[in-house]
């Protein structure tokens, strides 16, 4: 009995245990999908990784980057691109970029950089449209993924991070084929959500014009021809570094490795702030055996490139703005004015309080530049600024007055001058918004290929082109285009003292020798000044009617075009008279000549991505035309208002610069050494550019470009030498709050991302798509404390 008592109340207690334990397990089982669900849709606060989307089905997600400050959860929604019709235009693909469909408050704009919006609630967060995707059948889904006609399309991962404005303190991503731009609520906390107080509400939209998606933000590098690095060819082009390399001998890297952790320490040098490592290495100055022919002036490169980062001057501010810029620019940017005490008479440039001033004169044309250009126009009407004549060198530049104000008459300006006793002239020229480089005209070649300017210039420039030969003004010969001319406004020409008699004779029997017709000597009675225009044969026939070969013609086998670190030498190259070369006929007048195949470029020739040569040309125009309509100029959130020097640092036929020109900007067209020699084709659509290993550094001063960009250059130089020094020059050559954009590989991009952060630069966007990426950034003003002594610099 007692048993069955017992078993009575056992049964009694173990129902209603098991109650119990059916409403404990039932709650925490709750309890974990509740988890589950919050936890999987949260982006850990404080990271700022790019979210990738498998975009099957064709179904674009929107992602929120959740603010460090906030611990909100958020489920993110799919979006249905319903635009799934394959175009004829399907096979141009390769070619194109997204039509630049960012939502407007997805992009980190220059323009409300300084609109910070104020709310009440301390913490903000991002929210992205809540817009479910149609359900499709599993039969449906494979026909997405198997019958899909636009292969640049379907399949593939699709990853882009677009920041906010930082003085808002909002990070977005954002897929850039969103067609709508949602309005941030501000987030709520887990504390009110625990006590119950949470309030849901329903997201605003704004709805924005529907844009093009037929083509895409980057083109896949798989489909690409332009940008699949795997498959690019020299084509029929030589590299600067084969051409040079084998002239000098008729005539006669160390790696970087990956790095988790990046710090950085300012430059120590005597340079301070101006720092150029190629022009101040002291060491190496101090070992010349001679400094006749202006050897210390030319380039001598440090064996290993530095990786420091160069302060700034004291009270450097913000460039001003072009054309402001040209007549003015803040003292404490180029804080320099001994310049200003010796030629302050000739109007080159004056202090005036805070700023340096540029009232347009110099030395030849104390009275204002464009009176000198007109007059040069009037003295010679063949020369038509603009049209017939596009792109100049100007030597012994000053501070580039004469180029900057030719763009007003729609020409494009070289213009070169040393490092020298004048204190910064090409400095002053860069801030002022006008194209320089700093180099001498020494004992090797300038780094420009043959035949490729419309008018060289020197006006005073204190070049003895007379001595050793002739062989500077032989140098100007091989630069000049066969039918160019030579401007030169010097006191020889107008003043009988001995030594400029001395000197004009010598250069009347020299220019007589190089077959160079005098077309113009006229005095200019506003500036006191005598002017002198040379024409270049565009024939042979003068050459052969010599009774003496003094300068003599250089050998056939001397490559005109070879000029990385050639030595100079006393010769003449025939002019070419064949239909089909180079320099045989002029030009189209501008700017018909900038869209335009050259008439040299033959369809029996491979281009540069592997078609015929003609047809490589005019699928880059239109790939860059396309990126720069529909990505760079609305997708990236830059005020190009605010840009105005542009570097290409691997540019190919100059198809960049050629879809900028209707901006108010100009572009240094960089071909590296070891990349096909396209540089002829740069010049002959009325661009210009120059010759460079970017294992080296530019010759340029700090601070110089407001913008630059890079296309695949990365990752051939860490290949091939130091890619942090790389990283360092980039950071030295671009000016505080300038943009840079990377084309690259992901790997690359993302390594970049990491090391720009780690200098504290902003970085505005990044993009990527099968193992192609795309990266915007923004330099910031913040510079190390800690210094690091370069010793070849300072020995």
């Amino acid at each position: 009995m007692a048993l069955g008592k017992y078993s009575r109340v056992d049964a009694r207690k173990s129902s209603s245990g098991y109650c119990s334990t059916v409403t404990i397990v039932v709650f925490v089982a709750l309890c974990l999908v509740g988890v589950w669900m919050m936890t999987s849709t949260t982006v850990v606060p404080g990271q700022t990784t790019d979210v990738s989307q498998e975009n099957k089905n064709e179904e674009r997600t929107p992602v929120t980057e959740i603010s460090s400050e906030n611990k909100n959860d958020e489920a993110n929604n799919e979006e249905t691109n319903t635009d799934n019709t394959p175009t004829d235009e399907g096979k141009q693909k390769q070619f194109e970029d997204n039509p630049g469909d960012l939502p407007e408050d997805a992009t980190k704009g220059d323009a409300n950089a300084n609109q910070v919006e104020k709310n009440d609630v301390p913490e903000e967060t991002a929210k992205t449209e809540e817009e479910k995707p149609e359900e499709k059948s599993g039969d449906e889904k494979k026909d997405d993924r198997d019958g899909s006609k636009d292969d640049s399309e379907d399949g593939e991962k699709n990853k882009v991070e677009v920041n906010q404005d930082s003085e808002a303190g909002e990070n977005k991503e954002t897929n850039l084929d969103n067609e709508q731009t949602p309005e941030g609520d501000s987030g709520k906390t887990d504390g009110e959500k625990e006590d119950g107080q949470t309030e849901e509400k329903a997201d605003k939209e704004n709805s924005t014009e529907k844009k093009d998606n037929s083509s895409e933000v980057f083109p896949s590098g798989a489909q690409s021809e332009l940008t699949d690095e795997s498959t690019t060819q020299n084509g029929s082009f030589p590299t600067q570094a084969t051409e040079s390399k084998n002239e000098k001998e008729a005539q006669k890297s160390s790696g970087s490795e990956n790095q988790s952790q990046y710090s950085w320490k300012l430059c120590s040098t005597t340079a301070g702030p101006d720092y150029i490592p190629c022009l101040d290495n002291l060491l190496a100055i101090k070992k010349l055996p001679s400094t006749k022919h202006y050897e210390h002036r030319e380039r001598h490169c440090p064996e290993n490139p530095p990786t420091c980062l160069v302060p700034l001057p004291e009270g450097y501010q913000r460039s001003i703005e072009w054309p402001t810029s040209r007549e003015k620019i803040w003292y404490h940017n180029v804080p320099h004015s001994k310049l200003a005490e010796v030629k302050g008479h000739q109007n080159w440039v004056k202090v005036s309080g805070e700023y340096l001033t540029f009232p347009g004169g110099g030395t030849q044309f104390k009275h204002g530049a464009l009176h000198y250009i007109d007059f040069i126009q009037q003295s010679v009407p063949d020369i038509a600024w603009g049209k017939r004549s596009r792109v100049v060198l100007d030597v012994g530049c000053g501070v580039a007055s004469f180029g900057g104000f030719l763009f007003d008459r729609d020409v494009l300006t070289m213009s070169l001058a040393p490092k020298d006793e004048h204190e910064a002239q090409t400095q002053f020229a860069l801030e002022r918004g006008i194209p320089a480089i700093s180099a001498v005209m020494g004992t090797a070649r300038l780094p420009y290929p043959g035949r490729v300017f419309d008018i060289v210039h020197c006006a005073r420039c204190r070049v003895p082109w007379h001595i050793e030969g002739g062989k500077l003004l032989l140098e100007l010969n091989r630069l000049l285009r066969p039918g160019g001319f030579f401007i030169w406004s010097a006191t020889p020409i107008y003043q009988k003292l001995d030594e400029d008699v001395e000197i004009w004779e010598a250069m009347k029997k020299l220019t007589k020798a190089m077959c160079w017709e005098v077309v113009s000597i006229t005095k200019d009675r506003v500036n006191g000044v005598g002017i002198a225009v040379y024409h270049k044969p565009m024939t042979n026939e003068c050459y052969e009617q010599r009774s003496k070969s003094d300068p003599p013609l250089c050998q056939d086998s001397d490559d005109p075009n070879a000029a990385w670190n050639v030595p100079l030498q006393a010769c003449m190259h025939k002019i070419p008279v064949a239909s089909t070369e180079r320099g045989s006929q002029w030009p189209e007048e501008w700017p018909a000549r900038v869209q335009k195949a050259p008439y040299w470029l033959s369809s029996s020739e491979v281009g540069v991505y592997g078609k015929p040569a003609p047809e490589d040309f005019v699928s880059d125009y239109e790939h860059w035309k396309r990126v720069v309509k529909n990505s760079y100029l609305q997708g990236l959130g830059i005020d190009w208002s605010n840009v105005r020097n542009v570097m290409d640092m691997r540019a190919v036929y100059g198809g960049l610069a050629a879809a900028l020109r209707e901006l108010n900007i100009w572009v240094m067209n960089v071909v590296n050494i070891d990349a096909p020699d396209t540089l002829p084709v740069i010049y002959e659509r009325g661009l210009f550019g120059i010759y460079h290993d970017w294992c080296e550094s530019f010759s340029t001063y700090p601070r110089s470009y407001d913008l630059l960009h890079a296309d695949h250059l990365f990752s051939k130089i860490k290949k091939k030498c130091n890619f942090m020094a790389l990283v360092a020059e980039v950071d030295r050559i671009l000016r505080p709050e300038g943009k840079i954009i990377i084309r690259d590989s992901v790997d690359i991009i993302n390594e970049l991302e990491a090391i720009f952060k780690s200098m504290q630069w902003d970085i505005r966007m990044t993009y990527s798509k099968d193992k192609e990426g795309l990266l915007c950034a923004k330099k910031s003003m913040w510079r190390p404390t800690e210094e690091e002594k370069v010793t070849y610099a300072l020995a």
